[in-house]
């Protein structure tokens, strides 16, 4: 057995290991336990098309922090993964590879061939992402783990679509929805990306069918011209009331459109009169049902092609179409004028394609009797979900505020397929689980069943509690539902937040959980938004295996605030390296004095017997300070600011002093005080290991196993020891209330900052860290203190003796010093520098800025360097000429204050 850690940091040595053993032993299982409070976080299903990206990096360490943090408190904390079918995505991928290896379509082969290579696609590459999952060290329930078309949440999908249909919640319509003529499906509004592009609106004449004057409208979609069936105009517009009721012609064509009025028609925009086409426009379909007006004719087919209402255009693709219309409608004296705008256009969240709106007969939720609850779930209406940080509330409550009805049918054939059958022969439609025995109204046993899918979404709205049960009232259910936390970033708040509120609701009579942590985006270093076109996305797989799980996840959680996008930057995660690695050694120094030449670990004080010196009370109080607010941070979701004070606490606290305190008791003849020493960094390295194991828990449970047990380390419940499984830090009162300890911190700290002040003046003065000089500090308030801490002061700060005098004591001459809180400090110049020796080298550096000075001052002078010279390149000499200036400066101020003294 190995009595120490390896002498080099490597992760690679042990991550792996370290997470089989921790699967072999179930310390990720969550168990139904009375006796134990319950957290559950469900993990946000990754696509099963997808690779492990920074995204979800992010986003799976924020959930393993607040899942390892509540087991250490003894949660029975349960992180529940799975993943998403992702109906276009995988249809897509399937479909292409499809083509690639037999050059057919999925039409060749019909629905049920495609499904079964879907699902042999989805079992060959379906479990890539939760195996890239475990190299980030994500604690997840895998026994628990659930697949959106698994048979259990399809069971839950269709009972929850058949409860909706009975209660007239889900119908099906011909209405207007968002069609994508690339993967040929309806999309819901959340599925559709906005972005503003650079375009046109075009003005065209439409004369008036009696011969008098026509009208003229503006539009950035003239290819939809051919589908118009009236012009509006607002009422009691002046330019346009001797035309309401009257006919124009359509341009070119000759049909005859009426003229209406209605308030979509702004008089203060564009001409005030704005086309009609119900066909291709969600505004103009809801005025075509206020006015009862004809929505049948349609020029733009699923494929975004033109059909035989364009004309002569038909079989133009629909942008081909406009180009060549609007050649001949300028041509023929329609176009008036053409206004070069920002037109904000509608794509598909997968493709990218520009969305064409159609009308389609097609599956519906009604969303308001839903929404209803939801918003009244809100913090902000009086209920009881919070969001971190609140102002995400208000994108929830505007989408749901001014929430349409969800269009949930898809083209697609790989998902849930609709639970509706058509009777054969009378068409009468049964919604249920399963293939009706024969259709209820005529006997008939010929139904067929609908051929569409349901939007991914709809069976992701269920996730918090399908994946533990539902329908069925399993004890799962009863027992870790509501969710506690639902982490996720601020770009699917409507795709999915508000979907799962007001399932849990409608299903389970409350919200599916409490709180909503969102985080941002991961961006690269200029703060551009990954993207495989600009080809700046990390792979974190990639950076695991430079670095090290544990460096990644750190830099992650402390480089983000709650709601805020964050900076991939190398230097952070260069830091959080280097961060491991200064934990490694330290460990590695403590564990080496805990054993004996034999072998065996040498006997430490207890909690009782131990005899504590001021920097062991010290250590202790702080760490108990900090686990106070580590806790109070990670209460409020702040793991950047916790992230940060464990960091303080093992850097600054534990390595850079408390190590440098104790080394000479270590070392030294007194037994009992060696005894106590070795307790007190065994206590404190374990308590900041624990701390800290949320955040980095590899090397954490690595450096964890080569400590010795103490009591209470090893039970029933953790009978291997683990620190996965060992409890949380609690604040002491006892500690935190003590004027006891409150004293040792205030010695401490006292001959920390006379210590850092005798360092600085060592640095300003060139000394080297090394050399031994005398003290005097001045103090009216410390100077009972100072004997205390004399020792402390000495030892590190290599000062060989310290006079204490007051405040108004007369310094003398040739001395450099500082304050500190409390006081000052002298220290003689003699005893830094040699004076003599210390000008004569001043000067030689004086000469040679002088020289550096004249030298890029000669080449800025001269004009043909500058003219002909890159930019860049002057500028950089520019730039080494003040930098130059300003080193003169400070050796000139040294020498003078030199000779002064």
């Amino acid at each position: 057995m190995k009595q120490n850690l390896a002498k080099t940091y490597n992760p690679k040595e042990f991550e792996d290991r370290i997470y089989e053993m921790w699967e072999s032993k179930g310390a990720f299982n969550a168990e139904v336990d009375k006796d134990k409070k319950p957290f559950t976080i469900v993990m946000p299903p990754p696509n099963i098309t997808g690779q492990l990206h920074m995204g979800h990096a992010l986003d799976q360490t924020l959930q393993d922090i607040l899942t390892r943090w509540k087991r250490m408190q003894g949660y029975s904390a349960l992180w529940l993964p799975g993943s998403d079918h992702a109906s276009i995505a995988t249809e897509v991928k399937v479909a292409e590879k499809l083509k690639k290896d037999k050059g057919i379509d999925k039409h060749d082969i019909g629905r049920e061939e495609f499904l079964k290579l879907a699902w042999d696609w989805k079992r060959e590459y379906g479990g890539r992402i939760t195996k890239q999952c475990r190299k980030l060290g994500d604690s997840c329930d895998w026994r628990r783990e659930r697949f959106t078309m698994d048979e259990g949440c399809n069971k839950a999908v269709n009972e929850m679509f058949i409860s909706l249909y009975k209660k007239g919640l889900i119908y099906k319509g011909n209405r207007i929805i968002n069609w994508c003529p690339s993967c040929c499906t309806t999309l819901s509004d959340a599925e559709v990306e906005h972005e503003d592009v650079n375009g046109h609106y075009w003005y065209f004449r439409y004369p008036a069918a009696d011969g008098g004057e026509g009208i003229t409208i503006a539009t950035s979609r003239p290819e939809t011209m051919f589908a118009d069936i009236a012009i509006a105009v607002a009422e009691g517009d002046p330019r346009y009331e001797h035309l309401v009721g009257k006919t124009v012609l359509l341009p070119l064509v000759g049909r005859e459109i009426p003229v209406i009025t209605d308030e979509h028609a702004d008089p203060e925009k564009g001409t005030g009169a704005v086309k009609i086409t119900p066909a291709h426009d969600l505004n103009d379909f809801e005025v075509g049902q206020r006015h009862g007006l004809d929505a049948s004719l349609s020029c733009i087919d699923e494929h975004a092609i033109m059909t035989e209402l364009a004309g002569k255009y038909a079989g133009m693709d629909r942008y081909e179409c406009r180009k060549a219309w609007v050649k001949d409608l300028e041509e023929a004296g329609y176009l008036v004028k053409i206004d070069d705008l920002i037109i904000p256009t509608g794509t598909c969240y997968r493709c990218h394609t520009v969305v064409e709106p159609r009308i389609s007969d097609q599956w519906f939720v009604a969303m308001k009797t839903l929404a209803e609850p939801a918003i009244k779930a809100a913090a902000g209406e009086g209920g009881e979900l919070e969001y971190v940080p609140p102002r995400f509330e208000k994108i929830y409550l505007n989408w749901l505020y001014d929430i349409r009805d969800w269009c949930i049918s898809r083209q697609l054939w790989w998902g849930h397929r609709i639970p509706a059958y058509y009777c054969d022969e009378c068409g009468e439609v049964v919604v249920q689980q399963g293939m009706p025995d024969k259709c209820p109204k005529c006997g008939c046993t010929h139904l067929t069943q609908d051929e569409d899918v349901l939007d991914t979404w709809f069976s992701s709205a269920l996730w918090p509690f399908s994946t533990l049960g539902w329908p069925e009232k399993t004890p799962e259910l009863e027992y870790f539902y509501p969710n506690n936390v639902m982490v996720t970033g601020y770009d699917i708040i409507f795709f999915w937040v508000v979907r799962m509120v007001f399932s849990g609701i409608y299903t389970m009579g409350e919200i599916p959980f409490k709180h909503v942590f969102i985080h941002g985006l991961v961006r690269d270093e200029q703060g551009r938004k990954m993207s495989k076109s600009l080809g700046n996305g990390i792979d974190p797989l990639e950076i695991i295996d430079e670095v090290g799980a544990d460096a990644l996840r750190f830099m992650l959680a402390t480089g983000i605030s709650p709601g805020n996008d964050m900076r991939f930057l190398s230097s952070k995660l260069e830091s959080a390296r280097n961060f491991a690695n200064k934990l490694w050694n330290a460990s590695r120094f403590t564990i080496m004095n805990f054993i004996g030449e034999d072998g065996e670990y040498l006997p430490m004080a207890t909690a009782e017997t131990a005899k504590l010196r001021d920097e062991d009370k010290w250590i202790i109080a702080k760490i108990n300070e900090g686990a106070r607010e580590i806790t109070a941070d990670l209460d409020k979701f702040e793991t950047g600011l916790a992230g940060q004070k464990v960091y303080e606490l093992i850097w600054d606290v534990y390595c850079d002093w408390y190590i440098e305190l104790v080394k000479a008791r270590l070392w030294g003849d007194d037994e009992e005080d060696k005894m106590t020493a070795r307790y007190v960094l065994q206590k404190t390295l374990k308590d900041l290991l624990k701390l800290l194991h949320p955040f980095m828990p590899f090397i954490t449970e690595e450096i964890w196993g080569f400590l010795p047990r103490t009591e209470g380390e090893v039970s029933d419940e953790n009978p291997d020891g683990l620190l996965i499984r060992a409890s949380w830090p609690e604040y002491s009162a006892e500690i935190g209330e003590s004027a006891d300890y409150a004293e040792a911190v205030k010695k401490l700290e006292t001959a920390m900052e006379i210590i850092k002040s005798v360092r600085n003046i060592r640095a300003e003065a060139e000394a080297a860290p090394s050399r031994h000089v005398n003290l005097i500090v001045k103090t009216d308030t410390l100077s009972g203190m100072i004997p205390a801490i004399e020792s402390y002061i000495r030892n590190i700060a290599n000062v060989d003796s310290i006079k204490v005098e007051g405040m108004d004591a007369e310094a003398p001459d040739d001395v450099m010093s500082a304050v500190f809180n409390g006081g000052e400090i002298l220290v003689p110049l003699d005893e830094l520098v040699d004076k003599k020796a210390e000008i004569e080298r001043l000067e030689k550096e004086k000469a040679r800025l002088e020289s550096e000075v004249a030298r890029v001052e000669k080449k800025l002078a001269n004009q043909g360097f500058v003219a002909k010279a890159p930019a860049a390149v002057v500028e950089e000499e520019k730039a080494k000429g003040e930098k130059y200036k300003e080193m003169l400066e400070t050796v000139s101020a040294r020498l003078a204050a030199l000779a002064e003294k």
